[in-house]
């Protein structure tokens, strides 16, 4: 992936695609709480932080660099978009291949505790 890309993604607004996790969700029978705490576990925000950033319409670059990583992120690995997270060399842009990775997991019907890396 390309700097050009990256730069774009960073700029998109977190609270533009956040609906469409949520609808990528519900159309495999999986909820918005889910997504939510898939996130919550991310990122360490919780319902108020993650409430705030939607209204704010915070940007990616800004949402994750405000973010408390979970130090488990590491396990999330894969191809999503055509990458191998592991293999990701810029840190923002595999945090958020890994709640893109996490996301898809849900609507592929993976259990909870497996997507969280419990």
């Amino acid at each position: 992936m390309n700097d050009k890309n990256n730069e774009r993604v960073y700029k998109m607004s977190f609270a533009g695609v956040y609906p469409h996790y949520i609808a990528k969700a519900e159309k495999k029978g999986r909820s918005k709480a889910e997504v939510d705490e898939i996130i919550y576990w991310l990122t360490s925000y919780n319902e108020e932080t993650l409430l705030q950033h939607l209204a704010h319409k915070t940007n990616f670059k800004d949402f994750f660099e405000q973010a408390t990583i979970n130090p488990n992120a590491s396990k999330v690995t894969g191809v999503i978009c055509g990458y191998r997270i592991e293999e990701i060399e810029d840190p923002l842009m595999r945090q958020i291949r890994y709640l893109d990775k996490m996301i898809d997991e849900l609507a592929k019907g993976k259990a909870m505790d497996k997507i969280l890396r419990k």
